[in-house]
């Protein structure tokens, strides 16, 4: 296996991007995102080091409407503001940290003329993804410190979105180091997983708006939604165009994100079982079989999370296992398709 150290250094970037996304999740999940009411690039390395820091700050909290609309009533703190301002801190710190691992070494490899001319190309568009995530981080929160005391469900979907999608392309890149012989590829398995993939995508598109709007809250029974009813009453009530139902409407985005989960089940079981008709290779079989277990782990944990109205642990842990899943599918499709 050649470029060892650039593989790691990529592998490094992916664990990197987890955790961030994870650390993202738990600040959706505590409310944290709009403590940080401005950008500083350099003071907001660190948190507040006094206390009379700690209040200067604070007391900016309160002229946004979070804190006039929802946490004056709430008997906020200081203490619950240093709360939720650590998550959001330490997301955007991650932030900060990963930019550093993939330019310092990145400089370093081209210094060293370690990164083929290929990779190169690769790795100047994780660049550019990585500084666009960083924007729509910042586009996201806006939209919560203007009227509205909660960011945009597009915005937040967007940024957890493309957060994965740069999780996957990162993982992609180190797989074509590490696996640099190419086989013959299964013409039918690669569209396949290709399309499993695209709709894997769609379903965490929607996961960010169930998140984002807190879907979840509403209609905690399955295999039927409340009252008995597979497609509830209050998905027309809500909303009054179809488009604004599937995409606004809490019942309406909770009833797409059920039945895209049995969606994505389905087409990774057509995937697995059409895969016998072939001769594969070790890791093909291990990615497909990983691909079963996870799917069916992670419909396990939808359904927990949605009876038990999104605990704080459940929600992350369906989360986590989202990315997971798209880990996985991905490993699969590179193995499917080189």
């Amino acid at each position: 296996m050649k470029n060892k150290s650039v593989i790691y250094w990529l592998l490094t970037g992916c664990i990197l991007l987890f955790v961030m996304v994870t650390v993202g999740g738990i600040t959706r999940l505590t409310n944290s995102g709009l403590s940080m009411t401005d950008w500083h690039l350099v003071t907001d390395t660190f948190p507040p080091l006094t206390e009379a820091k700690w209040q200067e700050t604070f007391n900016e909290y309160k002229q946004f409407p979070e804190y006039q609309k929802i946490n004056i009533h709430n008997d906020f703190t200081l203490s619950d503001y240093k709360f939720i301002y650590f998550w959001e801190w330490f997301h955007r710190f991650i932030g900060r940290i990963i930019g550093l691992v993939f330019v310092i070494p990145f400089v370093y490899f081209l210094i060293k003329k370690k990164i083929d001319y290929p990779t190169l190309k690769k790795c100047f568009v994780l660049l550019g993804m990585g500084a666009f995530q960083g924007f729509l981080g910042w586009f996201m929160v806006k939209s919560g410190l203007i009227d509205n005391p909660d960011v945009s469900h597009f915005r937040l979907s967007l940024h957890l979105t493309f957060a994965f999608i740069t999780f996957a392309y990162t993982l992609w890149v180190a797989l074509d180091l590490i696996y640099p012989d190419k086989r013959e590829v299964i013409i039918p398995l690669k569209k396949l997983a290709r399309v499993t993939l695209v709709f894997l995508l769609i379903q965490i598109i929607y996961g960010g708006f169930v998140a984002g709007l807190n879907a979840g809250l509403v209609h905690n029974h399955w295999p039927l939604m409340s009252d008995g009813q597979l497609f509830h009453d209050s998905i027309i009530l809500e909303k009054d165009t179809w488009l604004t139902r599937f995409t606004e409407g809490k019942s309406g985005v909770q009833f797409v994100h059920r039945t895209f989960a049995y969606i994505v089940v389905g087409f990774i079981l057509f995937l697995y079982f059409k895969s016998k008709k072939y001769t594969l290779t070790t890791a093909q079989k291990n990615g497909l079989n990983a691909l079963v277990f996870i799917v069916f782990l992670q419909f396990s944990l939808g359904i927990f999370t949605l009876l038990y109205s999104v605990p704080l642990w459940l929600g992350l842990t369906h989360q986590i296992m989202a990315f997971i899943l798209l880990a996985t599918m991905t490993y699969t499709l590179h193995r499917l398709s080189k």
